[in-house]
């Protein structure tokens, strides 16, 4: 029986874009992931917040914000993941090699630059927040 094939370049983008969610975790390793789990707490985390204790809006996006920024690292640790190593992780029964187009240095340039924007903006805000009570912004 031959399992699903496995692509590194989707799985990179799925944490791009979806990663703060955890649907990377679930398209390499299933729906019973924790650490998928964990990521998709965040969001309950996050209306919990909302909902109930009304503190100030940072606070209540931060466990999204941190959900983000492990997602975009582990994107780079996928994508810079070798092609055989890669297939001896994910693609161990698809009888089908891996192989990285272009594609993916462009997109971890992108995880790259949205992670970054997003761990320096969420440090910046934080500090601003806990040491001047949000006094510039």
């Amino acid at each position: 029986m031959a399992v699903a094939h496995k692509n590194k370049t989707f799985a990179v983008l799925l944490a791009l874009l979806l990663g703060g969610l955890g649907a990377h975790r679930f398209y390499l390793k299933g729906g019973t992931d924790r650490l998928g789990l964990l990521h998709l707490c965040s969001l309950f985390v996050t209306g919990i917040l909302y909902g109930a204790v009304k503190p100030h809006p940072f606070y209540v996006i931060l466990p999204l914000l941190v959900s983000v920024i492990a997602a975009c690292i582990e994107a780079l640790v996928l994508g810079l993941t070798p092609d055989e190593k890669w297939d001896a992780g994910y693609n161990a029964g698809s009888g089908r090699a891996s192989r990285s187009n272009w594609l993916l240095p462009l997109m971890l340039v992108l995880v790259m630059t949205v992670g970054a924007i997003v761990l320096i903006g969420t440090i910046a805000r934080l500090f601003d927040l806990l040491y001047t009570g949000g006094a510039y912004g």
